[in-house]
């Protein structure tokens, strides 16, 4: 039993810091560049307008540090298991969970602007901002 705790640990450990995890606990883009898969999404926020005024960050993960971190530990969980195992979609697709909070934070930074929208819209249903303006972070 101490022999298979002892691998997983140092398994674990030695994915940990070959994978750059530190650097997933930051707020740095570059740290999603880690995997050559997220190159081309860093690249085009390299080239966008939101890159003056938001991290990656601040459009994919909910506020608030504990809803933060555990989104942070679930796609981290997820996409290790994904790009290690190569099962992947490729285009990289946006999950309907991870969309919801990108909507989400798209409407908490431009409130007034989506308001006015979904107020003046027919029906009186919401529009969803990335259903438009999907290359505004990633052109």
């Amino acid at each position: 039993m101490a022999l298979a705790i002892g691998l997983a640990v140092g398994i674990g450990g030695f994915t940990f810091i070959y994978a750059k995890g530190d650097s997933y606990l930051t707020d740095d883009p570059a740290a999603c560049a880690n995997c050559h898969v997220m190159q081309e999404q860093y690249s085009g926020w390299l080239r966008s307008s939101h890159r003056h005024a938001a991290v990656c960050n601040d459009c994919h993960t909910p506020e608030g540090f504990f809803s933060k971190y555990l989104n942070k530990s679930a796609n981290g969980a997820r996409h290790s298991w994904a790009f290690t195992t190569g099962w992947f979609h490729e285009p990289i697709a946006i999950k309907a969970s991870n969309r919801a909070i990108t909507e989400s934070r798209c409407r908490g930074c431009h409130q007034a602007i989506t308001e006015a929208i979904d107020t003046n819209h027919p029906g009186g249903t919401a529009l969803e901002c990335i259903r438009c303006h999907g290359a505004v972070g990633h052109p």
